[in-house]
């Protein structure tokens, strides 16, 4: 598992700059840009740009929590690792087409979709992880993303200019799982 941790790194690292390879160049002004210029052409390509970024880095963070938890795996868990990681590898292509086409219901859907594939696999793995443990704060943190992305997805079919908004609720994950836990130790505080 530390040369899936190492190998996660490198493909993060690279995942996360290359979102920013899809912003418009100075080529794109044929002139000297004014502000409401700037402002037309770098709006949405660096609001997609903003989300994919959070939403790999929480992934990663969590990737890396994950492996913390369980740094030994078998060659199935290593298997569904890489395709979570090739998951990542993809979101700079979903994110350039979300940058241009934001407002189109199909590319909204598309982008979705791939969050809530990333957010699946990454759910998957953390279930894989904490067999016959009972840790709620973990399991929430990872299972919250997830029920945001799909709630985003199906918004993005009758409204694609909302589901940003609510994709970015996934971004309370931490709370969520902070909640669980304080939820599944509150019995025990009651009862002493």
């Amino acid at each position: 598992m530390r040369r899936l941790e190492m190998l996660s790194n490198t493909i993060f690292g690279v995942a996360m700059t290359l979102l920013a390879y899809d912003l418009p160049k100075a080529s794109s002004f044929k002139e000297a840009p004014t502000w409401m210029g700037l402002i037309h052409v770098y709006a949405h390509p660096v609001i997609a740009l903003t989300i994919s970024f959070i939403v790999a880095g929480l992934f990663w963070f969590s990737h890396h929590r994950r492996l913390a938890v369980a740094p030994e795996g078998g060659r199935g868990v290593v298997f569904l690792n890489l395709f979570f990681l090739l998951s990542i590898i993809i979101l700079p292509v979903t994110n350039g087409l979300y940058g241009v086409y934001r407002i189109d219901g199909v590319i909204a859907v598309l982008y979705g979709f791939h969050l809530v594939v990333i957010a699946a696999l990454n759910a998957l793995l953390w279930v894989l992880a904490l067999r016959g443990q009972s840790n709620p704060q973990l399991l929430a943190t990872a299972v919250f993303p997830l029920g945001v992305f799909v709630l985003g997805t199906a918004v993005a079919f009758v409204a694609p200019s909302i589901s940003q908004f609510i994709w970015c609720l996934a971004f309370l994950a931490p709370m969520a799982g902070w909640l669980a836990g304080r939820r599944a130790s509150y019995p025990q505080v009651e009862a002493r």
